[in-house]
Formats: structure tokens, sequence, C-alpha cells
């Protein structure tokens, strides 16, 4: 698996008691003595939590004998940010609203349906953090509110 799913809160309580166990004693704690420290009901229950986090890529089995378990250093998510924008994308987005424009420009009376299709468009420029390209549009959407049917 190349990018590995985040644990759940029961899988972090495990993987967190596994890191420290490690920690203390340098080697990984049994099956037994995660169901006795953990409150589980029984070995089974362990193992599934185990296979778990193996599949989700959290831990590994160095081999297949006991006490092999060790935890998958895991990277930190890269920050998203989601208002950045690639000149492209902006050059895209800025002829796609200069056509919506000339569209109803060149038209009669104007549904405010449409309008307010251009209010969204204009709106999703200021959130991208293109607000010059958004102020450029006003005089326009001005002219057309005058227009609306």
């Amino acid at each position: 698996m190349s990018e590995s799913v985040r644990p759940t809160k029961k899988q972090r309580e495990l993987l967190t008691f596994i890191e420290a166990f490690i920690a203390e004693h340098g080697y990984s704690p049994s099956y037994r003595e995660v169901m006795a420290a953990l409150n589980y009901t029984s070995v089974a229950t362990v193992a599934l939590h185990v296979n778990s986090l193996i599949i989700r890529g959290h831990l590994r089995k160095r081999d297949r004998s006991a006490r092999s378990l060790e935890v998958v250093a895991q990277e930190e998510p890269s920050k998203v940010k989601t208002n950045e924008i690639k000149p492209g994308e902006e050059k895209w987005l800025v002829e796609k609203i200069e056509y919506f424009f000339t569209q109803l420009e060149s038209g009669g009376p104007i549904e405010q349906s449409k309008l307010d299709e251009l209010y969204v468009l204009i709106g999703a420029l200021r959130v991208l953090g293109l607000e010059g390209a958004a102020q450029s549009f006003i005089p326009r959407l001005t002219e057309l509110k005058k227009r609306v049917a």
C-alpha cells in the first residue's frame, strides 16, 4: 500500500501502547500483554487490530516470530493549501468567466439564475486569492444586473 490510512481511535491507542512498550523494553509486547494492558477480551481481538494496522501500513512484522512488531514511522501529511492556484489554472478560470460574460452580454434579458452563476464564479476568484481578476469583472456585472428579467 503506497499511502497509509489514518488509524482509528482504538488503533491509535494500540499503536501508542506498542510504541511506549518498545521504548521501555526494547522489544514489542506479546499479544497477551497487549490484551491485558488495553483490556481486550481475547488475543484474537488483538490479532485483528494488529493485522488491520499492518494492512493500513502502521505496523510491520519483522519476521514470523513472537515480539516482532515494529511501528512504521508515519510521514506528516503535507499541508493542503486549498486556495492555491497555478498560473495556468488562473488563466483557464478567467477565460471561462470571460466566455460566460460574452455569452450573456450578447443577448437580451438575463435570467437571475445566470447572473447568480456569475456571482459564484467571481466569488470563486476571490476565494482563490485572485481579487484583482474579480474586481475587473465587477463593472460588467453591474451592467448585466440592469438587464435581469
